[in-house]
């Protein structure tokens, strides 16, 4: 049987490893490398390269796996495996293009369809977040919960904003208005991996997103859960993982999260 505890701990020394990789490599930074993948969707040589440290260091880790990657350095996904890893090597691309100091490493493994492992290392407060399916969650050596926090009224919450496909803006905008008036305040740090990493650490209290990518997201999905918290797609439970919009929250304002949402959004 997988020791998804000793897997955390493996998966999470790796992490830290690359983001030093990363935080070497923004002393000599050099942004006339930038790739475009799309509108307003940036990759360095940084990314590829973290990436590409990370595969081969899952590969020694667990062998058999396979690959789900941002950037594509593990190759072509092949067939259905048992277990596979979800990478994003540097969440906060175009923070880190700017010099802007939020920016995280997240690893994830499922095991069939379920998260089992998740780690988010974000590189420039040097703070590991990992999780174990059944073992809670943990920030460095301290163990992490979800806030207490009854309603959005008590809340403070975080989203992101969209930099490409804008036909949802206009609900998006609707939205966002409603929660400045609800909560006491919103964030965007431009690291969905960050954010709920935060949100399982009691730093925020509930996070939302939409058009939002798998690798983005699963570690940070498993650190909620495993804190207390509870993850859904916007107006129903749904699969956060692969459906693309995520909430995320302590539990206690879940509902009211959603129906926030669900007022322009149906």
């Amino acid at each position: 049987m997988t020791d998804y505890l000793a897997l955390s701990h493996q998966v999470a020394a790796l992490c830290r490893e690359t983001a030093q990789f990363i935080l070497h490599e923004a002393k000599t930074f050099d942004p006339n490398k930038i790739e475009n993948k799309g509108l307003h969707d940036m990759v360095s040589y940084v990314d590829q390269g973290a990436e590409r440290r990370l595969v081969a260091g899952l590969r020694e880790i667990l062998p058999a796996a396979g690959f789900i990657t941002e950037e594509g350095t593990a190759g072509a996904p092949g067939e259905t495996q048992e277990f596979t890893w979800i990478i994003d090597p540097l969440d906060g691309t175009t923070n880190f293009i700017h010099s802007l100091p939020v920016f995280a490493v997240s690893v994830a493994l499922l095991h069939g369809p379920d998260l089992v492992v998740g780690v988010v290392h974000e590189a420039n407060r040097d703070e590991s977040f990992r999780a174990a399916k059944g073992h809670g969650a943990f920030c460095n050596a301290d163990r992490i919960h979800v806030t207490g926090a009854p309603a959005l009224a008590n809340s403070l919450i975080a989203t992101g904003f969209p930099y490409t496909k804008f036909a949802q803006l206009d609900k998006y905008l609707q939205v966002l208005g409603s929660y400045m008036q609800r909560t006491h305040g919103l964030r965007r740090l431009g690291s969905a991996a960050t954010d709920l990493a935060y949100v399982a650490a009691g730093r925020f209290d509930g996070y939302f997103e939409f058009n939002i990518n798998s690798y983005d997201v699963a570690a940070g999905l498993l650190l909620v859960t495993e804190a207390g918290g509870r993850v859904t797609q916007f107006l129903e439970d749904g699969d956060p993982l692969f459906g693309r919009e995520v909430v995320a929250s302590n539990g206690h304002l879940h509902e009211e999260m959603q129906a926030t949402i669900r007022e322009f959004w149906a």
